[in-house]
This record gives C-alpha cells, sequence and structure tokens, in this order.
C-alpha cells in the first residue's frame, strides 16, 4: 500500500456488566484533527467479544483503505492479532492447538477481513491507567453497558 494511505487513530475499548451479561463498546476514530466517536452494546454478551466489536465497528466506519493506528487494553485482542492467533485459529477451521474450538470464530473472522482492507498496527496499553481516549472509550462502552443492562430489567 501507498504512502498516501490517510493515518487514523483508533481507539477501542469494551465492557461487560457479569461476563455474560449485558455489554457494551466505544471507539473513538481520529484524522487530522477531528474525531469521530461510535457506542454499542448487546444485552448479553462478554467482554471480549465487547473488546473485539469496538475495533471491528471502529475498522468498518473507515470508507476507503487506511494507515490505521489501534490501540487498545485488550490483550486478548491485540495478542491474538498480533501473534498470528486469529489467523491461525482461521488456517485450522476455527479449532485451537489445544482441539478446542475458538471463541468469537464469528467477530475474528469479520475483523481479519477487515484488517486485510487497511494497513492496521497495534498498540496495546494498560487500562485504566489515566490514557485519555482509552478512559473516553471505557466510558462509552460503560454507559452502553448501563443501557442494556437497564432495558434488560424492565
Amino acid at each position: 500500500m501507498s504512502n498516501e494511505l490517510k493515518q487514523i487513530e483508533l481507539f477501542a475499548d469494551g465492557a461487560c456488566s457479569g461476563n455474560p451479561g449485558p455489554g457494551g463498546w466505544g471507539t473513538i476514530l481520529r484524522f487530522g484533527g477531528k474525531e469521530k466517536e461510535l457506542s454499542g452494546g448487546s444485552a448479553d454478551t462478554t467482554n471480549n467479544r465487547m473488546e473485539i466489536t469496538a475495533v471491528l465497528e471502529g475498522l468498518k466506519a473507515l470508507k476507503y483503505p487506511c494507515r490505521v493506528t489501534v490501540t487498545t487494553d485488550s490483550q486478548y485482542v491485540y495478542n491474538s492479532i498480533t501473534k498470528g492467533w486469529a489467523e491461525g485459529w482461521r488456517k485450522n477451521g476455527w479449532i485451537k492447538k489445544d482441539k478446542k474450538p475458538a471463541l468469537n470464530a464469528d467477530l475474528w473472522e469479520e475483523l481479519l477481513n477487515e484488517i486485510a482492507k487497511h494497513e492496521v498496527n497495534f498498540v496495546w496499553i494498560k487500562g485504566h491507567n489515566g490514557h485519555s481516549e482509552n478512559e473516553r472509550c471505557d466510558a462509552l462502552a460503560v454507559a452502553m453497558s448501563e443501557k442494556y443492562k437497564n432495558n434488560k430489567n424492565n
């Protein structure tokens, strides 16, 4: 890919109240000083599904190939992509080395397909450590989790 690709910063976080339980995700996309916030959730999900979804939805919002730096506090997402685990699970029919099914195969399949459209670099940061964008993504995710929790109780 060429140097003409737009440089996008993508910050992502997921949250879950109970695991499984109501969950939410939050994403910030930044380009040229402008930011766009995205968020969503589910009434019955897991924290890991929300972490993957936050990255996936951010990438899906991009209308053309970009150079993307994804910042996440999820070691599950970071390691699964940067260490090639997700790609390996896909090659093995979503079966892990221990012969157990890979969890979240539907989301990993979609995420790998989105990543292939872009030049993506993943950065892991420690969560709840004062990183402003991560804190904002967490707040978006928690708010969505609360929304689904409250809707479930009504």
